[in-house]
């Protein structure tokens, strides 16, 4: 009977040590997933991002802070991967190699997607439209983009903006950024800048010196991405979920509202994989007559 005993309590803390060590294996599971999936990052549990300093309302710096439309949507998509955003700021002329060669685990710069972009690097969702800018000065008699032959114009180098000038034989001066544009334009060594839009309207109506303006705008058939390495899918695929998943929750909505008020969004555009429903951005209330 004494070993009958024995034995039986053996056995138990031997049933014990057993659920003790599975216990411990669920709970370094449990932080494993926690912490992600192995996502190729270049230092774990941060993402390490390029983007441009000088590009309101997109991408700049402000009070010594990186922010943006795009930056502050790259922020919340981080906190759905439990990762922390570190920005570096770059030229958009480099920014596509520095990301495919591991400078950068991603590239925020309001990046249209284009055939000649995706032999560089794979991007995300679509997270945003966009429309090139016509900007001028108030006295160069430009209104249209019809008018540009013969002109100096202006682009930053390696943007669609440049592809826009070039396939349009304009014989484009390129400079590295768009502080650099916009001081052509008010310095009258150039008669325009083809633009993102959005940052030429901004600009010209905060740094322009009241001379620049925007003359014209035209929407832009492609969307805008993240960038990340050819060879990084994970990655990719972690930044498309987490992108839903900021548009589901509204946080899209409201950055949009919050740097683009009033702007109207495309009836054909759809942000992120475009099976996830978002609320449309309000236009401001439009103050009563009186």
């Amino acid at each position: 009977m004494r070993a009958i005993s024995a034995f039986r309590r053996f056995a138990a803390l031997g049933t014990a040590v057993t659920l003790a060590v599975a216990l411990a294996a669920c709970g370094s599971d449990d932080k494993s997933a926690a912490s992600g999936p192995d996502l190729g990052l270049m230092q774990s549990g941060t993402l390490r991002i390029g983007t441009l300093t000088d590009a309101p309302p997109n991408v700049y710096v402000k009070d010594g802070k990186f922010t943006g439309f795009d930056n502050d949507l790259i922020t919340a998509v981080a906190a759905k991967l439990n990762l922390k955003p570190e920005f570096v700021g770059t030229d958009f002329s480099a920014l596509l190699a520095q990301v495919n060669g591991g400078q950068y685990d991603l590239g925020s710069s309001s990046i249209t997607v284009t055939e000649a972009r995706k032999k560089t690097v794979a991007f995300s969702n679509g997270y945003d439209f966009g429309y090139l800018g016509l900007n001028t000065t108030k006295t160069s008699g430009i209104t249209s983009f019809d008018q540009l032959n013969g002109k100096r114009v202006v682009v930053v180098q390696g943007t669609v903006q440049d592809d826009y000038a070039t396939q349009k034989n304009l014989d484009p001066v390129r400079v590295p950024n768009y502080n650099a544009a916009l001081g052509q334009l008010k310095a009258g060594t150039a008669d325009a800048w083809v633009s993102p839009a959005e940052i030429g309207e901004k600009m010209a109506k905060e740094q322009g010196g009241g001379t620049v303006i925007l003359a014209a705008k035209e929407l832009s058939d492609a969307p805008m991405a993240f960038a990340v390495a050819k060879s990084n899918d994970k990655l990719r695929e972690a930044v498309n979920k987490a992108l839903d998943e900021v548009i589901a929750d509204g946080t899209w909505t409201k950055l949009v509202e919050q740097y683009y008020p009033g702007r109207a969004v495309p009836p054909n555009f759809k942000p992120g994989s475009g099976s996830v429903k978002f609320t449309t951005p309000t236009a401001p209330a439009t103050p009563a007559a009186g």
